[in-house]
């Protein structure tokens, strides 16, 4: 197997469909004459031509409802919006009719449509392009949700994706495009709604999906050998639907459970994972389920000279004046989740609780 990137996954993938299928086009703003923002439909255009690779105006709602009827018609679009952030604007195209066309025409009409679109934050590109909105429609029934992790898997559901006959949110990460990894050969598909376990351990199961799994497989690799825990690491690949049997299985295994998700932590996909494992695996866990998110309150103190969160972000004092930069943080850096603290913190709780850690 070749190593590629993430980016490379994606662009390879979205060629072999078109090749494949001349039901299959795609659409979305500035994806042809400009490739991309992010470059994965670099020459595309100039291969398959303007009526399979289409630039649209900047208008979510608009070439979302038309990609919704293209697929009620036959065909196999695969839009892309050029960040989940801006995929508000599209909601009543997603929610109200792609979701819901299929089981109102009592299965008769399927709607065979991927949108695909990155988020994360991290990235310096401000709030407002820094979000993870993927629970919106994990909630939504009718809706499919994959967010991969690898280049691997990528390429296996989006795959899966395109061929299937329900509306899929395909969710990349835009920190993982230049990640590399292997991949597998030219047909192979990674089943929606289907978790892998990427490591396999005794002490502790960690649940994740998209960055936040590449993380967690890091940072249990280093656990164990720097504190000598065996951490399994689950990769739910799949919001909706979600495998509650591979995640159940492995909890049953370790007796404990964090939940990893660099979303936040309220109402969110980590709490709905954090809930049925508490319902359904309730008299396997031997210590209380953890979770890590991002944060939400911005009240807590970070770094030197007494600034908080929410000072930090705003890049003020306490008089309301700008803030020194030796005060400043980065965004990123006050905001994000950081498993390599929490999990140790979360295991130590885990096996101190029981008097179980030699």
């Amino acid at each position: 197997m070749a190593e590629i990137t993430y980016r490379q996954a994606l662009h390879d993938v979205l060629r072999e469909e078109l090749l494949r299928d001349e039901n299959v086009f795609l659409l979305g703003e500035e994806i042809a004459t400009f490739e991309g923002s992010y470059k994965i439909t670099a020459g595309l255009l100039q291969e398959f031509g303007p009526k399979r690779v289409v630039d649209t105006p900047i208008v979510e709602n608009g070439f979302v409802g038309m990609a919704t009827g293209a697929a009620m018609l036959g065909l196999r679009p695969i839009v892309e919006i050029m960040t989940i952030n801006f995929i508000v604007l599209a909601m009543d195209q997603i929610v109200n009719h792609a979701a819901k066309i299929y089981a109102m025409f009592g299965g008769q009409c399927p709607v065979p449509l991927v949108i695909r679109t990155p988020g994360g934050g991290g990235q310096q590109l401000s709030a407002t392009h820094s979000q993870n909105l993927e629970v919106w429609f994990a909630h939504v029934p009718g809706l499919k949700v994959v967010a991969p992790s690898t280049p691997a898997d990528a390429k296996g559901l989006m795959r899966s994706a395109v061929r299937d006959n329900n509306p899929v949110l395909f969710l990349e990460n835009l920190a993982l495009y230049n990640t590399k990894g292997q991949t597998p050969a030219q047909d192979y598909l990674a089943p929606l709604g289907q978790a892998k376990v990427s490591k396999e351990g005794r002490d502790v199961t960690v649940i994740s999906y998209s960055r936040m799994a590449t993380i967690a497989l890091d940072v249990a690799r280093r656990l164990e050998q720097e504190e000598q825990l065996s951490v399994e690491v689950v990769d739910v690949r799949s919001l909706r639907p979600l495998d509650h049997e591979t995640i159940l299985r492995s909890v049953k295994k370790t007796n404990r459970a964090i939940v990893f998700e660099e979303d936040w932590r309220a109402f969110g996909v980590g709490a709905e994972m954090a809930a049925f494992v508490q319902e359904e695996a309730f008299d396997d866990l031997d210590a209380p389920i953890q979770r890590v998110g991002s944060a939400a309150a911005l009240r807590q103190r970070v770094g030197d000279g007494g600034a908080d969160r929410g000072q930090a972000i705003a890049g003020s004092d306490q008089q309301g004046g700008a803030a020194p930069p030796e005060r400043r943080a980065a965004m990123s850096e006050v905001t994000m989740p950081r498993l390599s603290d929490t999990m140790q913190e979360g295991t130590h709780d885990c096996f101190e609780r029981r008097g179980e850690r030699e």
